[in-house]
């Protein structure tokens, strides 16, 4: 029973966190739209001293990825919304299992190719010199990432102090 009850937290607070996270629009505060639309891979763009043009095209090639694929995402929410509702003895409960599951890899792939397209077409927009600091600045995040996990396989958690069910 604590499993159960456990493994609905995980998978509700999951899905809450998916969906704020696929929710979330771009918006014309500080970062232009641009810098915080959620990807981490596009936060360095800040450090690029990027020209107001530059700026207003990758706000406008954000805005356009966010719009193209709203449907989608709101679809994908009435799916899950509708399956959460059920309880696993209704009839059709594992055909909408399974519908969603598909419906969830759909999405994740859309999102993965998006990104590339996204990432693409911002490139497009940097000069050769903003470029190299880019990758630059790519090749510092990267060691950072790895002396992190360095650190954390020297510093493992112990045993006590992680969740026990």
């Amino acid at each position: 029973m604590r499993k159960s009850i456990s493994l609905g937290l995980v998978l509700a607070s999951a899905m809450a966190l998916t969906t704020l996270a696929v929710a979330q629009a771009p918006s014309g505060g500080p970062g232009d739209g641009w810098h915080s639309h959620g990807h981490g891979q596009f936060m360095a763009l800040s450090k690029l001293n990027l020209t107001d043009a530059q700026k207003a095209s990758i706000k406008q090639i954000m805005q356009t990825s966010f719009a193209q694929n709203k449907t989608q995402r709101q679809a994908l929410s009435q799916q899950r919304t509708a399956f959460e509702t059920m309880t696993p003895d209704q009839v059709g409960y594992q055909a909408a299992t399974a519908s969603l599951a598909q419906a969830e890899a759909a999405a994740a792939s859309a999102r993965v190719q998006q990104h590339a397209t996204i990432r693409a077409q911002v490139y497009a927009v940097l000069t050769p010199a903003q470029k190299a600091q880019l990758a630059t600045l790519q090749a510092q995040q990267q060691a950072r990432k790895q002396q992190w996990q360095q650190f954390k396989a020297q510093h493992p958690v112990s045993s006590t102090s992680q969740v026990t069910q």
